[in-house]
């Protein structure tokens, strides 16, 4: 059989890649196609103490795979937890009793093929993404502001945000960014301390 010329040999190649695709199981472009991102807020509570004010909460986090893309690229993300104490006043402004925050930098590192999340300088090596999310999902007892005067709970509220933080991304990367980019990834939500407190 006499050796196939470079045009025979790239259609034939173009022919076998076609067949391969069109053999393709169903399931797996159901695999192949991105998802959205999916930040719910599944447990939020506040108890008053001797401590302080303290929250606890818990997020279902997932990450689509056009996030998950960025990671393993080397993009770090950035997931910030902010909870703010306010008194509220009918003469003025609420005023801020509180405020705390948490900060957490998720990266992939290739060489030791491991996350590492980073938060407040201490960093966290995690074998799985989701053993790596699961370590900012919840919290337990977090002090967000100094102790209350019993029965001045109905005067005051927290407020809750969880968020990708979108202004530590590379710079092309926030071009275009906004609700229905894909990237959106944030919870807000306000209880009141009289109604967390029956």
């Amino acid at each position: 059989m006499p050796p196939l010329s470079r045009r025979d040999l790239l259609q034939r190649s173009a022919s076998l890649a076609l067949a391969a695709a069109c053999l393709r199981p169903a399931g797996a472009w159901a695999d192949s196609a991105p998802t959205r991102n999916v930040a719910e807020l599944t447990g939020l509570a506040v108890n008053l103490g001797d401590e302080g004010v303290l929250l606890t909460y818990s997020v279902r986090l997932e990450l689509s795979k056009d996030l998950e893309q960025m990671l393993l690229r080397g993009v770090t993300l950035v997931f910030v937890a902010e909870a703010e104490l306010m008194r509220e006043r009918w003469y003025w402004l609420d005023q801020a009793r509180g405020e705390a925050n948490r900060r957490w930098r998720l990266g992939w590192q290739p060489l030791t093929r491991r996350w590492k999340l980073t938060q407040d300088g201490l960093s966290r090596h995690f074998v799985t993404l989701q053993e790596a999310l699961d370590a900012m999902r919840r919290t337990t007892r977090w002090r967000i502001g100094d102790p209350i005067a019993s029965g001045d709970e109905a005067e005051h509220h927290v407020i809750f945000r969880f968020r990708l933080d979108t202004e530590e991304l590379p710079r092309p990367l926030q071009i275009g960014l906004g609700p229905q980019s894909g990237w959106d990834l944030s919870i807000a939500r306000r209880i009141n301390l009289s109604a967390a407190m029956r």
